[in-house]
């Protein structure tokens, strides 16, 4: 297992569709296992394959339930459900791995539910009715879906987000992934 540098805002594999997996292979195996081993060593609740630069409909997740209890695995062509209310709440951060080191309140539906399969090809059901997993289901299909969560801040909040990227130069420089294994991702 490898740890890939993540993504960071800017590159064009995040502002793109990824595709459908239609054949598991050894090499999506390996894609599999690197992203969860990438997710732990960047302490990341989820992380999608485009933020490591595949574009595939693959994310990996490890974070509470509602009911406090961690949840890890994959999810290969998720189909997202959303249900209940949305809702911002001013106290609650929402970060991504693909912009480091930043927070800020974004509205969310309160449970989310995918369906999908894993790497060998079995049915997978993940559902939360409010916890961070129902967050983060809800943010790694955005990923796949070419969206980050500044796409869904209020004006205000994207204004502040999109100057801490100009502060970082993160536009400016060549600057396009980090890596887990040499820096904090508030250090990026």
């Amino acid at each position: 297992m490898t740890i890939r540098p993540i993504t960071i805002i800017g590159h064009r594999a995040l502002d793109q569709r990824a595709r459908k997996v239609r054949e598991i292979t050894p090499e999506l195996h390996a894609l599999v296992a690197d992203m969860v081993e990438t997710c732990e060593a960047a302490d990341g609740a989820g992380l999608a394959a485009p933020q490591v630069g595949a574009r595939w409909r693959i994310f990996v997740y490890s974070c509470t339930d509602a009911d406090g209890v961690l949840r890890t695995g994959h999810v290969i062509n998720p189909v997202l459900e959303r249900f209940g209310p949305l809702e911002l709440d001013d106290e609650t951060l929402e970060g991504c791995l693909s912009v480091p080191g930043e927070g800020f309140p974004t509205a969310r539906h309160r449970g989310a539910r995918v369906t999908g399969t894993d790497v060998d090809g079995r049915p997978v059901e993940v559902e939360d009715t409010g916890g961070v997993l129902a967050r983060c289901l809800q943010h790694e299909v955005d990923h796949l879906d070419g969206r980050l969560y500044l796409d869904r801040l209020s004006p205000a909040a994207r204004r502040e987000a999109l100057d801490a990227v100009r502060r970082r130069g993160w536009r400016d420089r060549s600057l396009v992934s980090w890596d887990p294994t040499r820096q904090a991702a508030d250090e990026v």
